[in-house]
């Protein structure tokens, strides 16, 4: 037997799947016997009120029939047990039981009997409140100093202290600034109440200050009112402890001042009557209850700590004097006088697992038999050495957190996404004008090999993609199983996405609890979003990409798109969105050229980016692994910065939109109260037209919301356009610089920081922020600019100037050599690529002209870039006669 386990004295277990917590434990003489013995209290969830009386004839005996004292089932949860002096015209103890919306105090009672059964207990309901609002806990205690009963004070789930004077409700209180409920505590010596907030701060409220506060029937009252009545609920003081509390617990012994603990996450504190820290100690693992009690050595106070380690510490102020293992963990624990015996432990777990033990050793009689000598085979330890070390060596073997290989996965999920679009389209809710949205059905197949609980499959496509269901559950997954799923996808909202990729996840629980996830991704077909169509001659953006080999016909590479019975779409191709804007595709037949045009910046993304895949796909087919696209011409910076205007336009709009909504909302709410007045009022006055201001600001408020939702639906649609031309610009870098795929990886994590966009954290100051850092690290042009410390908070930039600015740059500096790092040498690496090391850009120069490097075109700064009058007809040599200087 280990010396630090605890000694088991008396155990049970409560019932049968039944669940307790901290306040479903007390031990006190509620019977009033007056032998000085507790006896223990234990409320369950599931209603049942027990009473235990422990009598083992010796230490570790299970439970006997006589140490049941009650049993009762009570209907309604119960939430916490209390022992003390509730009824009026009497010192006895009473059982205070707390449901979620019931308050009852029984007498418990005991009858001799006369039979070998034994005596019979009993318990009598003395009175009851009913609660208007959900019960949380509570405490009690001879409030306002009152001698020989005490009041209980209950804490509701929304923040009201109800006080009760025994069989009467006193009055209730909110607590200000309330969230959530927390642990509640009374101390009688400074007569005040003890919680810790969701502010993670421990604060005190007098009684005194409870009582003469303003009633909570009367919180509707006006802020004028309020600063006048001198009646708001003050706190009396207020420690910061960051983080949240589990319990409270007031302690004031003979020998040891009065305090106060609370039980934090990772500490636990010991506060003086003001608030002061007296101590505290920071504890290593997660503590699950505690209890301080008496010390023997004065001065000091002992302090039980239960934690999900199934442990139990004692502690003499912060120094750690014993700990002890538990067969459970505990969420309550209490100190109790049983059978003579000073001192016992009491812990209940949350299944009901009841234990009384103690400290301390047991003698051990066993004595270890003498072992008869005989030979040893060294030949024969040696070789299961070897295969023990084997076996060592294999299971310590460092792995990956992914699995290396797909066939070593204990869960795949792949999906399929079908060839060709519905017959019959599965489209629902679209916002789209068209006549027939299509859609494609994709088909996702999990298969198992192991167990696998609680399956869960989730289908993300980005907005304003949308699939028939998001969402499946599975029953659980037996070893060498599958199953499978279909769905489709459609185009739901008014725009075009940014990308046709989507993803699967599949969370799983293995048989042995731990959580394991499982993913993969999908390319949705071009066809999903755009038909082909006439080519257009007239295009307000141009751009060309260069290739290292011969151009390649249409009809091999946008097979679903051309019809092979016309040859004239070989080299000229034009896709319909269904938004309603058009892009033409060309490919030069005497230079190694492809020219994307259209009349919206954003629309020229997926057609590129859909050429340069199917481009790499046909050459790798070809066994061709020098295929290279490059990109000479000038960076369309000015109409990319006509998007970050119309989206920083419209998140301006959607702020005066909101601080409008607030003002017409308090107006709203005052012109409400004063009305309220005036109807409750006995001998009411003219109403002097105050329904007609509701109904106008009534009006208003919808008015405004309604545009606010209109504005809300418009930038949306302008950061989708965004996020569409900032991957277009990203291409174009890359190819530009011929940028390495970590490179590229850092200029998207700069540019596309946002999965979506809000008014707290915006796109414009994430990326501004991100550049910046970017400008003075890896793209420094000196050591004072790495020395510059950027802002440590974003917030939303009153125009865009700063941003268009540091892009310039950004493209200036990468043009000059600069390499994209984030290595902390970016100096020593610049040195290294830029000999002569960037010059600086005066300010003026930004404002007036931008010269982006890679072509000879110059443009200014309130022009347009790359944009260029179509020619008369689409020649065989458009593509790069239209991209000459």
């Amino acid at each position: 037997m280990s010396l630090f386990k605890a000694r088991d004295w008396w155990s049970t277990i409560l019932g049968e799947k039944e669940e307790f917590d901290q306040g479903c434990l007390c031990v006190a003489d509620v019977d009033n016997s007056g032998s000085g013995q507790d006896k223990i209290i234990v409320g369950s969830y599931m209603g049942y009120l027990r009473i235990f009386n422990p009598h083992p004839v010796k230490p570790g005996d299970g439970v006997q029939p006589e140490d049941l004292l009650l049993e009762v089932q009570l209907r309604e949860p119960i939430l916490q047990v209390e022992v003390g002096k509730f009824v009026s015209g009497t010192e006895g103890l009473h059982l205070a039981v707390l449901h979620c919306r019931k308050l009852c105090v029984y007498a418990v009672s005991g009858t001799l009997g006369n039979v070998e059964h034994g005596n019979q207990y009993q318990i009598k309901l003395m009175y009851e409140h009913n609660l208007q609002r959900t019960a949380c806990n509570m405490t009690y205690g001879p409030f306002g100093g009152v001698k020989g009963r005490d009041l209980i004070c209950i804490q509701s789930m929304d923040g009201m202290l109800m006080l009760f004077e025994q069989e009467s409700y006193a009055f209730g209180r909110f607590l200000p600034g309330f969230l959530l409920p927390g642990p509640l505590t009374y101390s009688s010596r400074t007569d005040s109440f003890i919680t810790v907030s969701s502010c993670r701060q421990v604060e005190s409220y007098k009684y005194q200050v409870l009582a003469f506060a303003t009633d909570a029937d009367e919180r509707q009252e006006t802020e004028q009112q309020k600063l006048s009545s001198g009646k708001r609920l003050a706190v009396d003081w207020v420690l910061n402890i960051g983080e949240q509390a589990l319990d409270i617990c007031v302690v004031s012994f003979n020998q040891a001042v009065s305090s106060i603990f609370v039980l934090g996450e990772r500490n636990f504190f010991c506060l003086k009557d003001n608030g002061q820290i007296r101590f505290m100690k920071k504890l290593d693992y997660s503590p699950s209850c505690f209890i301080p009690y008496c010390s023997v050595k004065e001065g000091t106070i002992n302090t039980l700590v239960g934690n999900h380690s199934k442990m139990l510490n004692v502690y003499q102020d912060v120094t750690l004097k014993w700990a002890t293992q538990l067969p459970h963990i505990p969420v309550s624990v209490k100190v109790a006088n049983l059978q003579d015996l000073k001192g016992v432990i009491v812990t209940l777990s949350d299944n009901g697992h009841l234990q009384c033990s103690y400290l301390g050793t047991d003698p051990s009689l066993f004595q270890a038999p003498r072992v008869d000598s005989r030979e040893i085979n060294y030949e024969e330890f040696d070789a299961e050495m070897k295969e023990l070390q084997k076996v060592i060596k294999e299971a310590t073997k460092t792995q990956d957190i992914f699995p290396k290989s797909e066939k070593h996965r204990d869960l795949i999920v792949t999906a399929e996404v079908s060839p060709n679009l519905d017959a019959e389209s599965q489209a629902i809710d679209s916002e789209l004008k068209a006549e027939a949205v299509p859609s494609v059905t994709v088909k996702i197949t999990i298969q198992s090999r192991v167990t696998a609980q609680k399956p869960n499959l989730a289908v993300c496509v980005q907005a304003p993609l949308a699939v028939t269901c998001d969402q499946f559950i599975f029953d659980d997954l037996e070893p060498d199983s599958s199953e499978t799923v279909v769905l489709s996808v459609f185009l739901k909202g008014n725009c075009s996405p940014s990308e046709l990729e989507g993803n699967c996840v599949v969370s799983y629980n293995t048989p042995t609890g731990i959580l394991k996830v499982a993913q993969c991704n999908f390319r949705l077909p071009l066809r999903l979003i755009c038909f082909p169509a006439q080519p257009s001659k007239a295009a307000n953006h141009k751009l060309t990409i260069d290739t290292n080999k011969p151009p390649i016909s249409f009809l091999t590479i946008f097979s679903d798109f051309v019809d092979p019975s016309e040859d004239d779409q070989a080299n000229v191709l034009a896709f319909q969105f269904l938004t309603g804007s058009k892009t033409t595709l060309l490919a030069s037949k005497t230079s190694q050229r492809y020219r994307i045009q259209s009349d919206q910046l954003e629309d020229l993304w997926l057609i590129t980016k859909e050429l340069t895949l199917r481009l790499e796909e046909h050459f790798k087919k070809q066994n061709c692994k020098d295929f290279a696209c490059t990109f000479s011409g000038s960076i369309p910076l000015q109409e990319y910065f006509e998007l970050i205007d119309r989206h920083f336009e419209l998140r301006l709009n959607a702020e005066k939109f909101q601080e409008l909504l607030s003002e017409r909302a308090v107006q709203f709410r005052a012109i409400e109260r004063r009305l309220l007045t005036r109807f409750k009022d006995k001998t009411p006055a003219p109403l002097q037209h105050l329904d007609t201001l509701l109904e106008g600001t009534f009006r208003e408020v919808i008015a405004l919301a309604d545009a606010a939702e209109e504005n809300q639906a418009n930038m949306f649609q302008a950061f989708t356009k965004l996020k569409s031309a900032t991957h277009l610009v990203i291409m174009l870098i890359s190819l530009w610089q011929k940028l390495s795929a970590d490179q590229v990886a850092i200029l998207e994590a700069t540019f596309l920081p946002l999965a979506e966009d809000t008014q707290e954290l915006g796109w414009e100051e994430t990326v501004d922020a991100a550049i910046s850092y970017l400008l003075r690290t890896c793209l420094s042009k000196s050591s004072k600019e790495q020395a510059l410390t950027l802002s440590s908070q974003l917030c939303m930039p009153k125009d865009t100037s700063r941003l268009k600015k540091n892009i310039t740059l950004f493209c200036d500096r990468l043009a000059k050599g600069g390499r994209l790092s984030l290595s902390t040498d970016s100096a020593t690496q610049q040195a290294a690529v830029m000999p002569g090391g960037c010059t600086t850009i005066p300010e003026s120069d930004l404002e007036e002209r931008t010269v982006i490097p890679g072509s000879t075109a110059t443009f200014p700064n309130h022009g347009q870039i790359a944009k260029q009058k179509s020619k008369p007809g689409l020649s065989d040599d458009a593509a790069e006669e239209a991209e000459k200087p």
